[in-house]
């Protein structure tokens, strides 16, 4: 299984061409922590086993720069985003999700809550 990804909506737009797969605890642990930066067409999707909201909470703490988190449930539905900033302590979906996205703030506006997302190799 490939450690990347690419992260499509339902029409096939392609909204991150490479997004790092991240379901063992030390890539869920680093995160994007202590980058400078991130490319536009980059980000990371954390896997988690179940939905929950408090697992797939996230932190901003050893950030450097603000990025878009997107929660997604077990079917790739958006069930939360919201403009993460550095140096925050939590941030937690309304809902409880399965998959976290971190990407490039730009992503947010690409994205709808309700919309189904795709991972494809």
């Amino acid at each position: 299984m490939s450690a990347f990804r690419a992260l499509r909506n339902e029409k096939g737009d392609v909204l991150l061409a490479r997004a790092k797969w991240c379901s063992s605890f030390w890539c869920k642990l680093r995160g994007l922590m202590f980058r400078r930066s991130l490319p536009d067409s980059e980000g990371l999707i954390f896997v988690y086993g179940r939905e929950s909201v408090l697992e797939t909470s996230i932190h901003m703490l050893f950030m450097a720069f603000p990025i878009a988190a997107i929660w997604l449930d077990s079917e790739g539905r958006v069930v939360d985003k919201a403009l993460a900033k550095p140096w925050r302590l939590a941030y937690a979906p309304k809902r409880p999700a399965q998959y976290v996205i971190e990407a490039r703030p730009a992503l947010l506006e690409r994205v709808q809550l309700g919309e189904r997302l795709i991972f494809s190799a």
